[in-house]
């Protein structure tokens, strides 16, 4: 086992200019949701050129499926890969290097692969376009992409390392407030301000606050607030994301939510107008089983954990890897990256375009692959994973 994962790890070394360009070349290249055409070009290249079968456009256009191996012959193992952008803010959320670590963790399982004296399972690089917003995971999940697979692992970018993120439950919802337009100056009392409607809203949601748990988040912006300043607003247009650790607590949360849209909506005489998103994000459910194997593969790697940093800062996000592990075991560490830029900031998406990023994001490849390893040669860890997972209540709420 260890000599396989000294295989994968080499490897990756191997490819690591490679995979540097790669990253670069989709960090240079940002594309938003359902458009990332560029970035799966790039990576199904790579991945074809290192031995994989490839299957392009794999259920969506920017969507891509990479195997080798045989699950006949043993566990069937995913590594997933993202690559969308943030719109202004580019690589911002860091999924170039998302896109890199999971065809490096991809090509040195392939290679422990082949090193081994017998056939010991299946590897596929699944490439999923859209998580920032779109639900890609969670369109693939609904076109049965994940149904064959035993395990699930990728990796995230953050402000700290830790094998247990707090990835909370998210609903995004836009509100529409209808009114009535009229000349501003001249005929004031002829209109009806949906401006008027959504900045009540947004103060309505604010006051709200001090009744939110310490877990709840709840974030939003006024996306259209009229078209002159000398005519009524005859529409607004809010979006909001709102988050709550687990389902039971988020339906709480919005049926809150709820009466600060239609109160707005009295008070300015407006209509309104619910939307809530078709690809709602679910929490994120751990396996200890995974997770506690990961890290002790990434601390051979010289990766020290900081959990109470997590915790004490009470950082928390949500990703559409939550929906996958309702339904396939998963694995999901952050990895901080050299930086104390944050997240979806201009100065983050420097970050993770810069040299400085490439040992983080290659140690997280080798510590997944080395991961991998595990499940393919230790029967009883894949069993107590399965187990564990079968017996998560959480699932059967």
């Amino acid at each position: 086992m260890a000599h396989l994962k000294r295989v994968a790890c080499k490897a990756i070394d191997g490819v690591a200019l490679k995979l540097n360009k790669i990253s670069q070349e989709l960090w240079k290249n940002s594309e938003m949701n359902y458009k990332e055409h560029h970035a799966h070009t790039i990576l199904t290249d790579f991945l074809e050129n290192q031995g994989f079968h490839v299957d392009k456009k794999y259920k969506l256009d920017t969507a891509f499926r990479a195997t080798f191996g045989n699950d006949r012959k043993g566990p069937h193992v995913a590594v997933l890969c993202e690559y969308d952008a943030l719109p202004e803010n580019g690589h911002a959320c860091g999924h170039n290097l998302i896109a890199e670590l999971g065809v490096a963790a991809g090509v040195g399982i392939k290679a422990a692969m082949e090193t081994s004296r017998q056939p010991i399972g299946k590897v596929t690089v699944l490439g999923i376009p859209a998580e920032e917003g779109g639900g890609g995971k969670v369109i693939l999940i609904d076109k049965h992409a994940f149904d064959n697979f035993d395990v699930v692992m990728t990796s995230h970018p953050e402000q700290t390392d830790s094998v247990r993120p707090n990835l909370i439950t998210i609903q995004r919802v836009t509100v529409t407030y209808k009114g009535k337009a009229s000349h501003a100056a001249a005929f004031p009392w002829k209109g009806i301000n949906a401006l008027d409607a959504a900045v009540t809203c947004y103060q309505t949601v604010s006051c709200m606050r001090q009744q939110m748990k310490p877990t709840w988040r709840v974030n939003g912006i006024i996306k259209k607030g009229g078209v002159k300043a000398n005519i009524i607003p005859e529409e607004a247009v809010l979006q909001y994301s709102i988050r709550a650790p687990n389902k039971t607590e988020l339906n709480v949360l919005l049926e809150k939510m709820s009466h600060c849209f239609e109160s707005a909506a009295k008070a300015t005489g407006c209509k309104v107008e619910c939307k809530n998103s078709d690809v709602p994000y679910l929490n994120f459910i751990g396996n200890k089983e995974l997770a506690s194997t990961f890290e002790t593969n990434a601390k051979e790697l010289g990766l020290a954990f900081d959990e109470d940093r997590m915790c004490s800062e009470g950082i928390q996000a949500s990703s559409d890897i939550g929906n996958v592990s309702y339904i396939v075991p998963s694995l999901h560490p952050v990895f901080h990256i050299g930086t104390d830029e944050v997240n979806h900031t201009r100065g983050y998406a420097e970050a993770t375009g810069a040299a400085a990023a490439q040992p983080y994001t290659l140690r997280q490849g080798k510590a997944i692959a080395m991961t991998a390893v595990d499940v393919f040669t230790n029967k009883d860890l894949l069993q107590r994973i399965k187990i564990e997972f079968e017996n998560e209540p959480q699932r059967k709420d």
